[in-house]
């Protein structure tokens, strides 16, 4: 059942009155602190309203007091019917009492698995009497800490964890009978809530529309409000186009000098190239960890976070793209026809959004550290094979002709020379005799004189589909096969010592 804005709402505003987080519902996440900020990774994960929930260390970092609220929050969250599974070391002797179930682990194995106040009674049926002072949990992994006899024979007696050891034929002080959650095991759980939805195929409580609208509104309210990282990149493209400029001076035009503004038109292709190629590899990594979970959440689809994702990043790369062509065509003196600056600029950012596609395929695949060398590794051949050519291009092989048209680059490289040099006057000569000075013998010389501008495009949008539809399955397999994997091992180990 799909719930309307006013539900929702209503959903949102109980679970903030819940974890105390109300009071700071305009506060962003930076400003929390680290026991709001626990209180909010909660929160999210309270949205789908999970019968179970999975929390690793969710009291590091933490003061005394949030600890203790927080657990108590955590008990408060159980007793409302989801079952809350939680890996803490160092627990103190009060929270310890909070705790229904208690599983202690050592050395592979399963010591103990029942209620909290009968750990101390189980211990002293192996010899090992808790005195009245200690901390039980602190003084059961003393216990096992270097002593392998001790782990077997706990493991040996709670059956590796088979064994579980209740409280209710038994009365706690005070006369009250303890209340236990659930009696549900964790395999009926897991394969009741969590196999489903891993294997069997379930619709999203909201359409592919609204899922990419809202997921969209979130990428761009990301962007702008990371203002330096905006201004960093504003900076670098007019920086950059600025150094471009004062280097190809005024060479547009000039006959004497075509080579050197093919160069230009090079620099251009590389700026695009490792601009965007190298930003999805820094950053992306480090996006997937919360996508992974909000994609488990089953927030929204794959394809919805996909298509938001590319169609987030085009207005900054147009803005930004479109003001370094701007100054870097100015200064270098090219032709001032509209057309050719459009042509141009349609090839440059073909570049970019291509590059940004292969991008994504490395930072899907690699993380951070190994993306970094991946990355440079995957475009420097391809980088070579655009320049191959240059001066013998009417004798170029055709191994080679087939070879270089791997390399989308090549399409670029051949589409910016085209934008500036096809069915063009020829250039202003300021020597006796310019080799150089019609624009046909130069396309000839670099190979490119039977290209059609059209096909640079078409090829360029070939590769930019290539690249974000591989890019999009290896996302794919690493939140399925990677997540899945991993998460069904842990919970079939878990299992097998019940």
């Amino acid at each position: 059942m799909r719930l309307g804005r006013a539900e929702k709402e209503l959903v949102i505003e109980e679970i903030l009155q819940t974890l105390g987080l109300w009071e700071h519902r305009d506060t962003r996440s930076e400003k929390l602190s680290g026991g709001q900020y626990k209180r909010l990774s909660i929160a999210l994960e309270l949205v789908n309203n999970p019968p179970i929930i999975f929390l690793d260390e969710p009291t590091t970092g933490l003061d005394v007091v949030s600890i203790r609220h927080l657990v108590v929050l955590l008990r408060l969250l159980s007793r409302q019917g989801r079952t809350i599974v939680c890996t803490i070391h160092q627990p103190s002797a009060s929270l310890f009492a909070l705790f229904d179930r208690v599983y202690v682990v050592a050395r592979g194995l399963c010591c103990y698995q029942g209620a909290a106040p009968l750990l101390v009674p189980f211990l002293s049926e192996v010899g090992r009497e808790c005195p009245t002072t200690h901390n039980p949990a602190d003084f059961v992994l003393e216990s096992l800490q270097g002593d392998p006899e001790a782990a077997a024979q706990m493991s040996e007696l709670c059956q590796n964890g088979k064994l579980c050891r209740k409280l209710d034929r038994i009365t706690a002080r005070g006369g009250r009978r303890p209340v236990l959650h659930s009696d549900e095991s964790i395999q009926r759980i897991f394969t009741e809530h969590v196999a489903k939805e891993q294997f069997l195929k379930m619709e999203f409580p909201t359409t592919f529309l609204t899922q990419f609208s809202i997921l969209s509104k979130r990428m761009f309210v990301q962007t702008t409000r990371n203002s330096l990282t905006l201004w960093i990149s504003a900076a670098h493209h007019v920086v950059t186009a600025l150094l471009l400029g004062g280097l190809f001076f005024m060479v547009g035009n000039d006959g004497g000098a075509p080579i050197v503004n093919f160069k230009f038109c090079l620099s251009v292709l590389v700026f695009f190239m490792y601009t965007y190629v190298m930003i999805p590899i820094l950053l992306f990594p480090m996006e997937v960890r919360l996508m992974r979970r909000e994609y488990f959440n089953r927030w929204y689809s794959l394809k919805a976070y996909y298509a938001a994702l590319t169609f987030s990043g085009l207005p900054s790369m147009i803005l930004f793209g479109l003001l370094f062509l701007t100054i870097c065509y100015l200064m270098s003196g090219q032709v001032l026809e509209w057309q050719r600056f459009l042509f141009f600029s349609i090839i440059s950012l073909l570049t970019g959004v291509c590059s940004e596609g292969l991008g994504l395929v490395i930072g899907s695949a690699f993380s951070v550290t190994n993306g970094s060398i991946v990355g440079p590794s995957i475009v420097s051949p391809l980088l070579a094979l655009c320049c191959y050519g240059m001066g013998f291009g009417q004798y170029i092989e055709k191994f080679m002709q087939v070879l270089m048209s791997a390399s989308y680059l090549r399409y670029s490289l051949s589409g910016l020379s085209l934008a500036l040099y096809s069915e063009r006057e020829p250039m202003d000569c300021q020597m006796e005799y310019c080799l150089y000075s019609d624009p046909n013998i130069l396309l000839r010389d670099v190979g490119m004189k039977n290209d059609y501008y059209y096909m640079q495009i078409l090829g360029l949008l070939a590769f930019t589909v290539f690249h974000r539809t591989i890019a999009y399955f290896a996302l794919r397999y690493r939140l399925t096969a990677e997540f899945s994997s991993k998460f069904m091992t842990y919970i079939s180990k878990f299992l097998k010592h019940r």
